[in-house]
């Protein structure tokens, strides 16, 4: 053999060893979108199947939060007395679905059975298309108060500088942040829309009547940083451990344009969408940034060797997760390369989450060999939990106490009781938001509480099961 080839099985044998090294704590999501699924060409029967089918590939992949798209635009698919039933998920605006169900509750519960964390996933400015809105119900709010609205290029928007749409935009939140047990509220890409070559976002003249000094881009700036500002303060008064978070376009901004940019040639948040989204993190606003970075490791436009290390520098105070394409990663056989360069943030979110499955070999004999926390949010101001009292065992069957500032617990199993490590990921047999564990092998157990910004407890001492 070869000095090169000796050389390159070296390396690849030590990035293989280094990306299998799991994490105890590390944040591994999914994103599971509702446009244009089919959930409205099936029953509720079968949609219900299809995501517990779901789920369970998730879970047997080694994912820890589910990201479910429950507003796509200006609807809803759950229960809400504010905006319509989707017709994404029954055909119609404002049909309930039958036989009836709520996908959010649904969703929730299902996520929590197996330990995953469910985060509502919404489009905040985002409204019908001009297609769609053609069959529209009459009491509609596009149709009552057209002049919340923008129309841009093929769709409509709420217009960003409004107050009442920032105060109508929060209110959804907090609706379902104080209705649903949901983990976290979380924002997508779309802010201000894409840009369209040739076409301007026709709010010039609310920009004049406005009287702002700000220049028109920075105006823009400012009227989605006042929607996220308040949505901060809107969910912490709710719900104070609830999480925000953003999965902003990959392209903060190009060094060319400013020398604090990455090294790209692309669409970015800031001077096109009108995102400053680590500015947002910098003031505490959001607990976490999920960044796009689809592209491929040497993308002349976008690299993603070039995006990720910027994006691990920039978390300014706040988690950064890596929102990866599945397909992509198989496509260009990048896998390992990129879990290695995501491994210097907090975690990993992937897109999307019925393409997952094909990386389930691969994530379960390497970097997701052993069971992740989702990270821990110190700044969030929460009580932190107590130790679970009183773990008892009947026949395999463990149950403790509940802490009314614990969110759920963690069962670690152990071939004795001299090696109790709860820093060591390979003992953890379950995440669950139930005070109670079916033991499935012998073994020294203890468990410990997770609060509601995932701050865990000392563990229990242990107890000996047959």
């Amino acid at each position: 053999m070869s000095f090169l080839r000796k050389l390159a099985l070296i390396l690849a044998v030590a990035l293989a060893a280094a990306v299998s090294a799991s994490n105890k704590h590390e944040f591994r999501g999914a994103w599971i979108q509702t446009i244009y699924q089919g959930y409205d060409k099936r029953s509720t029967e079968e949609n219900q199947a299809y995501l517990l089918g779901l789920l369970d590939r998730l879970y047997d992949a080694g994912i820890n939060a589910v990201f479910f798209q429950v507003r796509p635009r200006a609807d809803a698919l759950y229960k809400s007395d504010i905006e319509p039933w989707s017709r994404f998920l029954t055909g119609t605006v404002g049909k309930e679905p039958d036989p009836y169900w709520d996908p959010l509750e649904f969703m929730v519960r299902e996520a929590h059975a197996r330990g995953m964390e469910l985060h509502a996933w919404l489009n905040p400015y985002r409204a019908p298309t001009v297609e769609e809105a053609a069959s529209l119900p009459a009491n509609d709010l596009l149709l009552t108060e057209p002049d919340r609205f923008v129309r841009y290029d093929k769709g409509y928007y709420f217009d960003p500088s409004m107050q009442k749409n920032r105060d109508l935009i929060c209110r959804i939140s907090a609706d379902i942040a104080s209705r649903y047990a949901v983990d976290g509220i979380h924002f997508d890409d779309y802010f201000y829309p894409y840009p369209v070559r040739g076409k301007e976002f026709p709010d010039a003249k609310t920009h004049a009547a406005s009287k702002t000094k700000l220049p028109l881009k920075d105006w823009r700036r400012r009227n989605v940083d006042l929607l996220i500002e308040q949505m901060s303060h809107t969910l912490d008064s709710v719900r104070p451990g609830i999480r925000f978070g953003i999965s902003p376009f990959g392209i903060w901004r190009n060094a060319k344009t400013d020398p604090r940019g990455s090294q790209t040639n692309g669409l970015s948040n800031f001077d096109d969408l009108y995102a400053d989204v680590p500015m947002w993190a910098e003031k505490g606003w959001i607990d976490y940034q999920i960044p796009q970075l689809y592209w491929q490791m040497d993308h002349k436009v976008a690299p993603y060797r070039e995006l990720a290390p910027w994006w691990a520098r920039n978390g300014r105070g706040r988690h950064i997760y890596i929102g990866q394409d599945a397909e992509n990663i198989v496509k260009f056989n990048e896998l390992n390369q990129k879990l290695e360069m995501a491994r210097k943030v907090n975690g990993n979110c992937w897109w999307y989450a019925a393409s997952l499955p094909t990386l389930v070999p691969a994530l379960k004999s390497g970097a997701y060999r052993t069971p992740a926390l989702v990270p821990s949010y110190p700044w969030k101001k929460v009580t932190p939990a107590k130790t679970p009292a009183k773990l008892r065992n009947r026949n395999g069957l463990l149950k403790w106490h509940a802490d009314k500032n614990a969110a759920k617990w963690v069962v670690y199993r152990f071939d004795s009781p001299d090696r109790i490590n709860i820093e060591n990921p390979e003992a953890i047999m379950a995440v669950t938001y139930k005070t109670a564990f079916l033991t499935s092998e012998p073994g020294w157990y203890v468990v410990t509480a997770l609060d509601h910004a995932n701050g865990e407890s000392a563990p229990t001492s242990p107890i000996f099961v047959k």
